[in-house]
């Protein structure tokens, strides 16, 4: 885990001890943001009943606010939004408007706080789940009964409603397994000597878009994409090579992203950094070392920018590359937790202890090479490279009447006609892990790809392998 996250995952955990144990009065000098954070809260503790006209501090971070709840009489309060956080926040009483402001920034409102009392949360995608809930109280309100709760970061998962399919969602689109050559795809440019070492340069631009796709048939979400796509396109180098990519993140986006490639060798605190709506950054490396890599959004919460879309293979070939296989395809494993119809997927079901997703899929959509199956010739070397982008289910990949001759597993090889001739029969893969895969089909004939983890072919992890017309 960053130590980013890490830290701040225990400051939110902590909040409430502080909360206590602080004095009221505010810290002497100009003092650091958590005393800050840890003074406006012990003063709304000590302060016991607010007054119409007072003014609440509401400190955000990732992902809480502070004070999460307050008692006061009914009336209009003057609010100051205050962002210790990294991304952007707001703040939105249920019979208010929202209040945005970005990291670092400060902004005043009025909030009014009816007889009932009034809850208020972040409308950030995923922010709610993750934490960021409030409430306002009253003192009828509390003698009734809370006006909402604010406590539990994490819904039980028998509270999930129910997303029900819808007959008149669009089609899924099939997404070609073919994958690429060096330097092929959208928006991919090869520049032969053009790295300044003098080797091979890649140059990617890569653009974030938050679209409507179909995840599984009668199953449409708003999905959070690097170049359009779910996964985002695959890109090839070799060991070696410069990677230049030009991150994007459109004005028309709704939330701050970013990009981690697992491939690189950088800091955590430069390229990887977020950029807000209408910024761009230079994310550069070189491939030192081959493999199967993930990349992926790194924004908080990470899980939620992963589970929604956000991730995408990098397939970096040794120096002057692998073996030439005519039959060559990419299979990256992904998890989905249904949000409501055309929104976007579900953090809360996501971040459950024991996850369950809704679907388990190959390539952003569910069941798609049972529909469509991969043809191969029959009798001839097969090359898949797959990869585990979970967020956190694991896979035991395997294809049925397969014996994998040839195994790349995150640098470990199991090669062909080795001594006591040792096969595979699936390949495991923890979240982030990666496999260059090799097999012959023994006849014609369909041949099932399956994660062997029983539970999940029938949430949509299969497909078909077509060898030759598939007919015995």
């Amino acid at each position: 885990m960053n130590r980013r996250h890490l830290t701040q995952g225990l400051f939110a955990a902590a909040l409430a001890f502080v909360a206590i144990a602080c004095a009221p009065d505010p810290p002497d000098g100009a003092g650091s943001a958590e005393q800050a954070r840890a003074a406006s809260v012990a003063a709304v503790s000590a302060a016991g009943v607010m007054q119409p006209g007072d003014t609440v501090e509401f400190f955000a971070s990732e992902f809480a606010f502070a004070p999460h709840e307050i008692t006061a009489e009914p009336g209009t309060y003057t609010g100051v939004l205050v962002n210790q956080g990294e991304v952007d926040h707001d703040i939105q009483f249920d019979n208010g408007d929202k209040v945005v402001a970005g990291s670092g920034q400060s902004v005043e409102f009025e909030f009014t706080v009816p007889e009932e009392g009034v809850a208020f949360s972040c409308t950030i995608s995923g922010h709610a789940d993750a934490g960021m809930v409030g409430v306002a109280n009253t003192p009828t309100s509390l003698a009734a009964g809370p006006a909402a709760e604010a406590a539990g970061h994490v819904a039980p998962t028998d509270e999930f409603p129910v997303v029900e399919l819808d007959p008149n969602a669009p089609a899924y689109i099939v997404r070609d397994p073919r994958a690429p050559a060096r330097g092929e795809g959208d928006g991919v440019t090869l520049v032969e000597g053009g790295a300044p070492d003098g080797g091979d340069l890649l140059e990617v631009e890569m653009v974030v878009e938050e679209k409507l796709m179909t995840v599984a048939e009668g199953y449409e979400q708003l999905v959070w994409t690097f170049n359009g796509t779910v996964p985002g396109p695959v890109l090839r180098t070799e060991v070696g090579d410069t990677v230049r990519v030009h991150l994007v993140n459109p004005i028309q986006s709704e939330v701050p992203h970013s990009v981690d490639f697992h491939a690189s060798q950088v800091a955590w605190n430069d390229e990887m950094r977020s950029i807000a709506p209408g910024e761009d950054l230079i994310y550069e490396f070189t491939t030192d070392y081959a493999g199967v890599w993930m990349y992926h959004c790194g924004t908080d919460p990470v899980l939620h920018h992963i589970a929604n879309g956000m991730f995408g293979m990098v397939i970096v070939e040794p120096e002057r590359g692998l073996a030439p296989i005519d039959n060559e395809f990419f299979l990256v494993q992904n998890e989905w937790y249904l949000g409501p119809q055309g929104e976007v997927s579900s953090f809360a079901k996501a971040n459950q202890a024991a996850p369950a997703p809704d679907f388990v899929m190959f390539n952003g959509v569910a069941k798609q090479y049972l529909d469509n199956p991969i043809e191969v010739p029959t009798g001839e070397d097969v090359r898949l490279y797959v990869l585990d982008v979970g967020p956190s289910i694991d896979s035991s990949f395997h294809i049925v009447g397969t014996i994998f001759h040839n195994v790349i597993k995150e640098g470990i090889q199991l090669v062909e006609g080795n001594e006591g001739n040792w096969g595979s029969q699936a390949v495991d893969l923890a979240p982030a892990q990666g496999a260059v895969i090799e097999l012959r089909t023994a006849e014609d004939g369909l041949y099932p790809i399956v994660t062997h983890a029983f539970n999940f072919p029938g949430r949509g992890a299969v497909g078909l392998l077509q060898a030759g017309d598939g007919e015995p």
